[in-house]
């Protein structure tokens, strides 16, 4: 981080099932490693059907972006896991 004053967030998604949140997890966690940089970092941790990202950055518009980032990662894995329930059924 370029700066020693830290911004953070926290983003908590809930879930009808342990198995969905489960599945979104599993989606978005390999991309911890790709998004982090000098600017900002996140990290991923599920609580039963409770998903959380807490973001940290140096900087408020690289919070605001990480934070845009990350809903949009998860959104897309939710849509991803309501497409494979579809199928399944």
């Amino acid at each position: 981080m370029t700066s020693d004053r830290l911004h953070d967030a926290s983003l908590r998604f809930d879930y009808d099932d342990q198995r969905r949140a489960r599945l979104v997890e599993r989606s978005v966690r390999p991309e911890l490693e790709e998004l982090a940089d000098e600017r900002s970092r996140a990290s991923v941790s599920r609580d039963g059907a409770t998903l959380s990202v807490r973001i940290e950055a140096g900087d408020l518009v690289a919070l605001r972006a990480a934070a845009n980032t990350w809903q949009t990662l998860i959104e897309v894995a939710e849509r991803s896991a309501a497409a494979v329930d579809l199928v399944e059924t």
